[in-house]
């Protein structure tokens, strides 16, 4: 095995190091006039004629911060331009919260979703440390607002969906969105920490409450997390069997979301707990979800790559290898063998960096190919162009940070 893929040498930092760079600067052309991101195609330049989303917004926000903690050349007024868009054409200044998106003539898209609102809270939270004008008074606008319309206290969850005035709340209920709640409680509790501030460890502890419920679905379904549920909770095993590859709500098991829940868990664990025993059975979960879905999703079908999703018996249904599940891999491999310190998770680890070199790594116009078919050649009906760096940029960065701190903070402690 090559050195540049093995954790701890040099030799893998520097490759990292190089990836990271090279993704700052594939991003700069993000912002819109109006602050909102717009879709980035497979050179970097942008689809004007594309959405300008909510969610794409927030995630550039918080990697150009995290570049602005990292001393990358250009990344403040990046994170400026961002916030502009989530203060001003995304936010709902009628109803509150922020809008889906707006179309590239700037109607709204319908709807507000968690998903986004929880990459709103992320952006804010990672842009505060980042010391940005702004951040601080958008942190608190969106935990109110999320506070208020998503967190449900009394299942020790989040809803999903409301209508754009905020009038009806649709029935669905999803992990997806969960899931991007607690990187973004646990973000916003880190980053009050880094800060000095108290009052946060409420978010924290909603964090544990989610990843408690999400933990009791898998294991009554063999550690094979069901993503999608109706209005009390009810796993809905069988949503979306008529469009398997879809982006949010895909039919089946989605490996790449057990190996992102395994790193989330093992974070919180880490995070809540001030001995090693009270954070062991939640690694020992989190171990569980990782393996699973490592049987289940990589080099599932003769060749390397982690395929989308799965039916309930483990078997691949969507062959197709989306570059965010990888970067999962690499992140949650990591954090495991550090953690565990067990030999196999680092074996993961180089077997992940091999592959994203060989195949998913764009050589020639940077980043990563978004979507590959089963047999790693490029694809683009899920994932066309490359929409953002959230996902490549952590995972360039998690490997040699704090297993128990949420990345921002993490940088933000080491600058």
């Amino acid at each position: 095995m090559d050195a540049k893929y093995m954790i701890d040498t040099p030799e893998n930092q520097a490759f990292l190091k190089d990836i990271r760079e090279g993704l700052l600067s594939f991003g700069h052309a993000f912002p819109s006039p109006g602050g909102g991101s717009y879709y980035l195609s497979d050179d970097g330049t942008p689809w004007k004629e594309r959405p300008r989303e909510t969610w794409i917004t927030s995630r550039m926000i918080h990697v150009y911060s995290i570049g602005a903690l990292l001393g990358h050349e250009g990344s403040t007024s990046l994170v400026n331009a961002g916030l502009r868009g989530l203060c001003g054409e995304l936010h709902d200044d009628r109803s509150g919260g922020w809008y889906a998106g707006l179309t590239a003539d700037g109607h709204i898209l319908p709807d507000k979703q968690c998903y986004a609102h929880a990459f709103v809270i992320l952006a804010a939270s990672s842009a505060c440390l980042a010391g940005q004008g702004g951040a601080e008074e958008l942190l608190s606008d969106a935990l109110k607002v999320f506070d208020e319309r998503f967190w449900d206290e009394e299942e020790g969850l989040a809803v999903d969906t409301w209508d754009t005035d905020f009038g009806t709340l649709s029935d669905y209920r999803g992990l997806n969105a969960n899931m991007h709640t607690v990187e973004a409680f646990l973000a916003v509790a880190d980053s009050a920490v880094e800060r000095g501030l108290e009052g946060f460890e409420k978010y924290r502890e909603r964090a544990g409450r989610i990843i408690r419920r999400v933990l009791g679905f898998a294991r009554e379904n063999s550690y094979r997390i069901p993503e999608h549920y109706t209005k009390d909770w009810q796993p809905d095993l069988e949503k979306n069997r008529e469009k398997p590859d879809d982006p949010f709500k895909p039919y089946g098991a989605t490996p790449g979301h057990g190996i992102e829940w395994a790193r989330l868990i093992t974070q919180w664990a880490f995070s809540s707990f001030a001995d090693r025993s009270g954070a062991s059975p939640y690694i020992s979960e989190a171990e569980k979800l990782f393996m699973q879905a490592i049987r289940d999703g990589w080099n599932a079908d003769g060749e390397p790559g982690i395929v989308y999703t799965t039916g309930w018996d483990g078997k691949p249904i969507v062959h197709d290898r989306m570059h965010w599940t990888l970067m999962e891999g690499v992140n949650t491999a990591a954090v495991l063998y550090r953690v565990t310190g067990n030999p196999l998770y680092a074996g993961y680890y180089s077997d992940f960096m091999a592959y994203l070199d060989k195949c998913v790594l764009d050589h020639v116009h940077g980043s990563f190919f978004h979507q590959l078919d089963e047999h790693n050649r490029l694809k683009e009906t899920v994932w066309p162009g490359k929409s953002d760096i959230y996902h490549a940029l952590q995972a360039m960065l998690i490997p040699y940070s704090d297993a128990g701190t949420s990345i921002a903070s993490a940088v933000h402690r080491q600058a």
